[in-house]
């Protein structure tokens, strides 16, 4: 469900486009100063963009500079950061552990169990300091593990719960915006799980993976069924986006929900056998 949230860097400004990489490199630096080097390798854009949309709500101070990395050791890159990349660094990092944890727990990869052995101790600590946050991903992940197993026909089941771990992972500060950043995050959750699901319709099917829409698979409307579905979920998203007072980096934020969410599900249906 996680790497949707990115650009459509074809029609970004100049600007725009250095103010996204600038905070990409900056969630990676703090990624790597707080927790290890090998904390930048849990690096997702999704996180990126929770970073841009905190921020433009609430203008926290930032931040910035230009160094070289190992990832970029003859070219510095600009990055900036602030009291929302830490946030977000957290969530990256709790996010990874879980993931791997269902790995381990679904299919015995030995390699999920030892990664998640690794991260277990910084796991923990940044329980800490978002429980809120933290036990919701966990029983939301328990949750659509269960629904996977019981081979649940109704999407909405597994959306909602996904929907639940965005609503509370969009919440940063219990304040009088908690409600509409909930309200995003849950309607932005639903739209990310469904569009993974239909994404992965064909492959999920031939390999007898679970998929809430297996009954679709090679129907010639799908692409028309599935788009429309989506719509009506980044509408939801859209309506509790504009209540948020943002100003800054709106162009950005409104490239991603509008343009760069849509990336993959074109790529996928534009050529589709089916349609």
């Amino acid at each position: 469900m996680f790497g949707t949230l990115t650009v459509a860097r074809e029609i970004l400004t100049p600007e725009e486009d250095a103010r996204y990489r600038a905070a990409y490199c900056g969630l990676c630096r703090n990624l790597r100063r707080r927790y290890g080097q090998k904390a930048g390798l849990t690096l997702n854009y999704d996180l990126c963009f929770l970073i841009l949309f905190l921020e433009s709500l609430y203008e926290p101070d930032e931040k910035e500079g230009k160094a070289a990395c190992l990832m970029h050791p003859f070219k510095p890159r600009l990055w900036w950061e602030s009291a929302c990349t830490e946030y977000a660094a957290d969530m990256n990092l709790a996010l990874s552990y879980l993931k791997l944890r269902d790995d381990w727990e679904d299919d015995g990869s030995i390699t999920a169990l030892t990664g998640s052995t690794v991260m277990k101790s910084v796991f923990l600590n940044i329980r800490e300091r978002w429980p809120k946050q933290c036990n919701t991903m966990q029983d939301s992940i328990r949750k659509l593990r269960e629904i996977e197993k019981a081979k649940t026909e109704d999407p909405d089941a597994a959306a909602e719960t996904f929907a639940e771990l965005m609503a509370e992972v969009f919440v940063f500060r219990r304040d009088r915006w908690e409600s509409d950043l909930r309200g995003c995050g849950a309607a932005l959750g639903r739209f990310l799980y469904i569009s993974d699901a239909c994404l992965d319709l064909e492959r999920d099917s031939i390999r007898g993976n679970y998929n809430p829409f297996r009954r679709r698979y090679g129907l010639r409307d799908n692409r028309e069924y599935f788009q429309g579905i989506l719509q009506m979920l980044l509408g939801e998203c859209l309506f509790y986006f504009d209540r948020l007072p943002l100003v800054k980096d709106t162009g950005l934020l409104k490239n991603i929900l509008c343009f760069g969410l849509w990336e993959r599900f074109n790529q996928k249906y534009k050529t589709d056998r089916n349609d």
